[in-house]
């Protein structure tokens, strides 16, 4: 029983590590590019005054306004975040797929069925630190003149507590969005890894694992970012300061498709794929590779 006791804990530990890491590196290449989404999923139309043209116009007057620094606002919440984050995505993904197994689900199933478990666990963590990423990243001061995100966050819980009007607004919108990216991006990646075969040669193969990892990210974020659109307008600044217009998941979807039309579901697509497409396939191999080092290394001290 010790040993079995012993092996989960050091399979656990190596997860959540391996899962850290792949979060840590994501988000630090990728964070300009969500910052980019979050400012075309609040524009309410082209009435708007502060809308942006295109997404060359977004970086190109973000850089001019807020300066170089302006791409990474709202970083320190994802980074703070992402090493729990990621590590429960990981590593509840792969109890709830050994789970699943047991109960002898199909494993085409099981991997779609445990993504969206750990989708759904993932978002409980992140939800906080994505209300004050938001509330950053919409600020269009300078970098310089915008608050830490320690005091937004106090700010947030002094004005609006930790409830659902608070620091935990949009939940329900965060559930649906991490659910149903993590049960597409999982599911199709090892289905599609598991047909594929495997090459020997470890550059193509890296480069297979890859591909998969891109087509899974950008799939998962076309299918799961009308709930992305709904998180971003309910954590964002409502349209009349004092009036909340923006306030569950479902209603927000609907009162954005009657006044904006159907596309306004899918604002802030292309920057988002353009992070996530890549995103996921970086997050799925340093997952992999790290894993992989600290189960090779530590056998071989084992061994010894």
């Amino acid at each position: 029983m010790a040993g079995k006791r012993g092996g989960f804990l050091q399979e656990a530990s190596h997860q959540i590590v391996a899962g850290g890491s792949a979060g840590l590196v994501e988000i630090c290449l990728m964070h300009p590019l969500d910052v980019v989404k979050t400012r075309f999923q609040i524009q309410r139309g082209k009435t708007d005054p502060t809308s942006y043209k295109s997404l060359g116009d977004c970086f190109r007057t973000i850089f001019q306004r807020e300066g170089l620094l302006g791409f990474y606002k709202g970083i320190l919440p994802p980074i703070l975040a992402e090493t729990p984050k990621r590590a429960v995505k990981f590593f509840t993904f792969e109890q709830y797929k050994k789970l699943l197994g047991y109960a002898s689900l199909p494993p085409g199933l099981a991997f779609a069925v445990a993504g969206l478990g750990s989708g759904l666990t993932e978002a409980v963590v992140v939800n906080p630190f994505e209300v004050v990423k938001v509330t950053l990243q919409t600020n269009r001061s300078a970098f310089t003149e915008q608050p830490s995100s320690f005091v937004q966050a106090r700010q947030i819980i002094k004005t609006d507590g930790l409830g659902f009007q608070g620091l935990n607004k949009g939940l329900t919108a965060t559930l649906g969005r991490h659910g149903v990216f993590n049960m597409v991006y999982f599911g199709f990646y090892f289905n599609v890894k598991n047909i594929l075969p495997v090459n020997k040669d470890p550059n193509l193969e890296f480069l297979r694992k890859f591909g998969i990892g891109l087509v899974s990210g950008t799939i998962a974020s076309i299918i799961n970012i009308p709930f992305d659109v709904a998180k971003s307008r309910i954590q964002g600044p409502q349209p009349v300061p004092g009036e909340i217009k923006y306030r569950t998941c479902f209603k927000t979807m609907a009162t954005v498709y009657k006044e904006e039309g159907f596309l306004a579901l899918y604002k802030g697509l292309v920057p988002k794929i353009m992070r996530l497409g890549p995103g996921g396939a970086v997050m799925l191999l340093v997952y992999e590779y790290v894993f992989a080092w600290l189960q090779e290394t530590i056998d071989h001290k084992e061994s010894f």
